[in-house]
């Protein structure tokens, strides 16, 4: 198991979380805290950039629907970034590719 490790930055369009390691149960609940704390601007968008995460159950897809549920809250938009080949057969399978805009990077969600 690796250890989930979140970094923040800042974009025109609002924060990028760079989530790398594993969202699983021992972790999912990291990635819920940070996402609780972000103060998010109505119209911004979060984005969470997957590139570097190596392992998803569903314990990490609910904290996903929960920073989505975040966002929303705050009137704001979410995007998912370079989402891994099988956590993005997950979510076409149960139908979150329809909630979630998927970019193939973070520019490219970024982008306005």
């Amino acid at each position: 198991m690796s250890p989930l490790k979140i970094t923040a930055r800042d974009t025109a369009t609002g924060p990028v979380l760079e989530i790398s390691g594993d969202l699983d149960y021992d972790h999912a609940d990291e990635l819920r805290a940070f996402v609780a704390g972000l103060t998010l601007e109505p119209g911004r968008r979060l984005v969470l950039d997957l590139a570097g995460m190596e392992f998803c159950d569903s314990s990490g897809i609910t904290a996903l629907l929960a920073a989505r549920n975040h966002a929303l809250a705050a009137r704001a938009d979410i995007a998912l970034a370079a989402v891994p080949a099988n956590t993005l057969r997950v979510l076409r399978y149960v139908g979150l590719d329809q909630v979630f805009p998927c970019h193939t990077d973070s520019e490219s969600a970024t982008a306005s």
